[in-house]
């Protein structure tokens, strides 16, 4: 997957010129924690809910409403916002691009073109709602099993085929390092609400094997 596929193309932006005071009300407005601050339609920074906040006068101060709108208004983006800001094209991996933020510790990606245009933005809930729901199984309805120890070609090939002769198929698959059984578990999914004969399939082939919990909501967007 690219991120072009999930991004969001219809981006909250501001100038650098944009005042604070009206750059607050947009993610008040629209519920964001981050503005990709854009000059002639090129990246020029971003400014976060926690440097306007750390711009606003604190709780403790003796102004009016009044005077904190006042010297907000005053503030410009410019003078807050981050102007090292990590992008990435938009044919960037979904994997890649996902290890690029936890690199660079940042939330969010503004996604620029080869001209250095934005052309859309992906954020932390991006990669969790289209890389780790999916695989997961959320949102999917079915049964997900937990084979332990199997975390080898071999193995992982004979689950797989038990559930083909269930006549089931695979809904989400992932091999689970576990640090504190230091085994390599397989986590599988399948498509039905009763896989009792597909454990007992698995269970008289020696196989060591649990229904893994989960709760199921369907996922609409």
């Amino acid at each position: 997957m690219r991120v072009r596929e999930f991004m969001t193309t219809n981006v909250i932006t501001v100038s650098s010129k944009t005042p604070v005071v009206d750059a607050r009300k947009y993610m008040q407005v629209h519920k964001i924690r981050r503005l990709p601050v854009v000059d002639k339609g090129k990246i020029a920074g971003m400014v976060s809910d926690r440097r306007v906040a750390e711009a606003s006068p604190s709780a403790a101060t003796t102004l009016s409403v009044w005077e904190i709108n006042h010297l907000l208004s005053k503030m410009t983006i410019a003078e807050i916002m981050s102007k090292k800001v990590i992008t990435c094209p938009p044919d960037t991996t979904a994997e890649s691009a996902l290890a690029l933020a936890q690199q660079h510790g940042v939330g969010s990606l503004p996604v620029v073109d080869e001209k250095g245009h934005l052309v859309g933005i992906v954020t932390t809930n991006d990669f969790v709602y289209r890389i780790m729901n999916p695989l997961l199984g959320i949102g999917k309805p079915g049964t997900r099993i937990h084979v332990y120890d199997c975390g080898d070609t071999n193995k992982i090939e004979e689950v797989v085929r038990f559930i083909g002769k269930a006549e089931l198929n695979v809904v989400a698959i992932h091999v689970d390092d576990s640090i504190e059984r230091d085994s390599r578990d397989l986590i599988v999914q399948v498509d039905t609400e009763d896989a009792s004969a597909l454990i007992g399939d698995l269970t008289n082939r020696g196989f060591k094997v649990a229904i893994r919990e989960r709760q199921f909501w369907p996922i609409t967007s």
